[in-house]
């Protein structure tokens, strides 16, 4: 038995080693060395200060600024400790009301445009997704522009400076990142 037992152990703890520790650290450091920014989280910082991550979308509630997607996370909104779409399937009433209230939400607050772009009531797979649809970013333009006192023309602007297309072309889907978009609006002066 201990010819059968010795042979199994020393795989076993080969076999952590190797997957455990020598990958996992070797990995770590190829990423460190050729990408430091993305395998240290994207952080985004202003003035030196980690204001947020380029990765994962944060909840901006007031009315000078672009708001993201709804966020399923519990038991807040980017809630990155607990990342998670609401699982609620097409069919479902719950799902039906939220977005409806949403959407209200959304038109009260002075979103604009006949039709409300899909993003802009329906959670992404993580609840933590950073982007929105230029669409929705445009949307929100007269919203931003009213709050701040700027003209509609400056604002939608900056989306179309901020907003991102395709990977190659072809990946993907356009975006405009809501962190970046709202640090630039500030960076506009207002």
């Amino acid at each position: 038995m201990l010819n059968q037992l010795r042979p199994a152990l020393v795989l076993t703890l080969a076999f952590t080693a190797i997957t455990g520790f020598a990958y996992p650290l070797a990995i770590t450091g190829v990423a460190q060395v050729l990408m430091p920014a993305e395998a240290n989280g994207s952080l985004v910082r202003k003035n030196g200060v980690v204001i947020g991550s380029g990765l994962i979308g944060q909840n901006f509630a007031s009315q000078r600024y672009f708001w993201p997607r709804p966020s399923a996370t519990v038991p807040g909104p980017y809630n990155a400790g607990s990342s998670s779409g609401s699982n609620l399937g097409t069919t479902s009433i719950r799902l039906k009301d939220r977005v409806a209230v949403d959407i209200e939400r959304l038109r009260e607050a002075g979103v604009s445009g006949g039709v409300v772009p899909a993003d802009a009531g329906t959670a992404s797979a993580s609840g933590l997704d950073p982007h929105i649809s230029p669409a929705f970013a445009r949307a929100q333009v007269a919203r931003i522009a009213r709050a701040r006192r700027l003209r509609e023309a400056d604002v939608a602007a900056l989306v179309k400076r901020n907003a991102q297309g395709r990977l190659m072309g072809i990946i993907g889907e356009p975006r405009v990142n809501v962190l970046e978009l709202n640090l630039a609006l500030d960076a506009s002066g207002n």
